[in-house]
């Protein structure tokens, strides 16, 4: 049998994008496993996001839409991973509903999956402005100095991931945590899984508003910093008890 997909996306009032993207990236499924899936959570959307999902069902029948979640997108993001998890995918895709990446790059990262356990998103030019690429410089930093990491991008939307792998790290985390991503990417590279970055194009949001800005990004960078240490203090442990 081949490997069974679950491509998975937080949403949260993208009605003016969730109909090209689901249109776009239900492409990728073709040919893969017939368990493969696409999941997109959507759980506190105040327009019409959840109303297209449910419309687009009928179209496309390997749309799932996932609503045993949070609100903010971390914890989203945790849920569908646990939830690929549980439904035996062997592989994970995380990608975000807002159009910014592009599904004609998936490929060359699927004819890498037997090589690595994940294979994330580097994206060298972003096209959601500088202040967004410095403050992914910032956390590379942090990251280097918390963990001793060197990665070019902790949190691209672009990551294709295998479940086996995943299941050690993604449990170390709280169900509500923010910003999942860059501990997972960290998680791999502390551990020295068998990883590796390429090259994406990362466009500018492609209609609507991101529900994630620079003022919250701040408060949940004050936040990690406390987070980092009591990550960095469980790495130590676990390396004393092993």
């Amino acid at each position: 049998m081949s490997d069974i997909l679950y491509i998975v996306m937080p949403a949260y009032n993208e009605e003016d994008n969730i109909r090209n993207v689901v249109k776009d990236w239900y492409k990728v499924l073709d040919g893969k496993d017939e368990a493969s899936r696409l999941v997109i959570a959507d759980a506190g959307s105040t327009d019409n996001t959840h109303k297209y999902l449910q419309e687009m069902q009928t179209e496309y029948p390997k749309l799932e839409i996932f609503t045993d979640c949070e609100k903010q997108h971390g914890p989203k993001v945790i849920a569908l991973y646990d939830y690929a998890i549980k439904q035996g995918a062997d592989f994970v895709f995380q990608t975000d509903s807002d159009g910014q990446t592009n599904p004609d790059e998936f490929d060359a990262f699927w004819d890498m999956r037997n090589d690595y356990t994940a294979i994330f998103g580097e994206r060298p030019v972003r096209g959601d402005g500088k202040s967004r690429a410095f403050v992914e410089k910032v956390v590379c930093l942090l990251l280097k100095i918390f963990f001793n990491v060197n990665v070019p991008d902790a949190n691209a939307p672009f990551r294709l991931i295998r479940c086996d792998s995943l299941k050690k790290y993604l449990y170390k985390l709280p169900k509500n945590y923010n910003i999942p991503n860059i501990m997972v990417t960290t998680y791999f590279a502390h551990y020295k899984e068998k990883y590796t970055f390429k090259e994406i194009s990362f466009k500018p949001r492609q209609a609507g508003t991101n529900s994630i800005n620079i003022i919250k990004i701040v408060k949940i960078g004050w936040q990690a910093l406390s987070d980092f240490k009591s990550f960095k203090k469980d790495m130590k442990y676990s390396k004393k008890t092993v």
